[in-house]
């Protein structure tokens, strides 16, 4: 059975929920409508008892281009307190993912861009194809990529958070591997071929133990805590009002340079 809702589809494959974005038209990038849906797609697979593992994928050439420009105009005109609400909304999905009983994977076929990051981050599995191309792009536009921030950090390590966080430069697979955001690179005609095989070595383990191996990983690493998800929030949400944010995302939206950029 599946299921397509709000640029999702979502279905239970021999025990595995296959969550797809499915927005090739805009590149797969995510509105809040997508976060919203993508939040049940997780929490519904997390109590499931018929599936033992969630695989993220996605449709068309992109895997994620990060935010919808609709969705970015809309937020443009927000005020501080709806930009809280929306920002913890993203967190939670990070938080939901980051939180799975289940083994989380993702299937990376091409580019992915700021939030989309975060979605990887927040996983437990990723294989990507050499192709593939990661930015955390927000200093940009004038913004910061908080929400998903606890989660790259976690992956990448603060020293080279430093370095990609500040350039917003694109870096390949083999270079996401070295630095910990993917897991594995392999060619894209053995892309499902690698899914598959993680996906049987999670199957021949006892689901109880994986979610307490889970468990035991984010309490001896400390897990963010809903002050850390609050605090992501309100810095991402003061930053998209700010006089830099709210120039950063017009003149993206606009086509332009930045004032900072046009010299």
């Amino acid at each position: 059975m599946s299921l397509n809702t709000t640029g999702l589809i979502t279905t239970v494959e021999d025990g595995v929920a296959v969550i797809t974005l499915d927005r090739p038209e805009v590149r797969n990038a995510f509105d809040d409508a997508l976060i919203a849906a993508l939040t049940r797609a997780y929490d519904a697979a997390s109590v499931d008892p018929q599936v033992y593992a969630v695989l993220l994928r996605a449709n068309g050439p992109t895997f994620c281009a990060g935010a919808d420009l609709n969705w970015m105009r809309r937020m443009a005109t927000y005020s501080r307190q709806e930009n809280l609400a929306d920002a913890m909304a993203l967190a939670t999905l990070m938080r939901t993912i980051d939180l799975c009983p289940k083994p989380t994977l993702v299937r990376v076929h091409g580019s992915a861009f700021a939030g989309a990051t975060g979605l990887i981050a927040a996983s437990d599995i990723v294989v990507a194809v050499p192709e593939a191309e990661f930015a955390v792009t927000e200093v940009r536009i004038g913004l910061i990529p908080s929400v998903i921030s606890p989660y790259l950090v976690r992956a990448m390590g603060a020293r080279q958070a430093r370095r990609y966080f500040l350039t917003a430069e694109r870096f390949s697979a083999e270079t996401a591997l070295a630095l910990g955001l993917v897991h594995e690179v392999v060619s894209a005609e053995e892309l499902d071929a690698a899914i598959v095989r993680h996906l049987k070595a999670l199957k021949a383990a006892s689901p109880g133990a994986m979610a307490a191996t889970k468990a035991l990983i984010a309490a001896v690493d400390r897990p963010f805590d809903q002050t850390v998800l609050q605090d992501t929030a309100r810095r991402i949400a003061d930053q998209r009002v700010s006089a830099d944010g709210r120039e950063g995302v017009s003149a993206f939206l606009e086509k332009r340079k930045p004032t900072w950029g046009a010299a």
